[in-house]
């Protein structure tokens, strides 16, 4: 699954590609959670382990893509 970030005062974006057994709704409940503390920081680990973290108050948008699993590719896609 894709998460994109938004940074508030930059036209780049951070994408991290989280893990495959990562569900849905804890990724949604956990940026949740971070984006109501103020001064906060989200804090994401990517398939490789890596931890990434933005400031709360630098975060313009969250994006979360399709789990791998309802992905379609070819000619079968919507």
């Amino acid at each position: 699954m894709d998460v994109r970030i938004g940074i508030a005062q930059s036209v780049k974006e951070l994408e991290v590609e989280l893990g495959d057994g990562v569900e849905r709704d804890a990724v949604l409940e956990e940026i949740d959670q971070a984006l109501k503390a103020a001064d906060g920081v989200l804090w994401l680990t990517d398939r490789k382990g890596r931890r990434v973290g933005v400031p709360v108050a630098k975060v313009a948008y969250v994006e979360i893509g399709a789990p791998a699993t309802e992905r379609r590719v070819g000619f079968g896609a919507p």
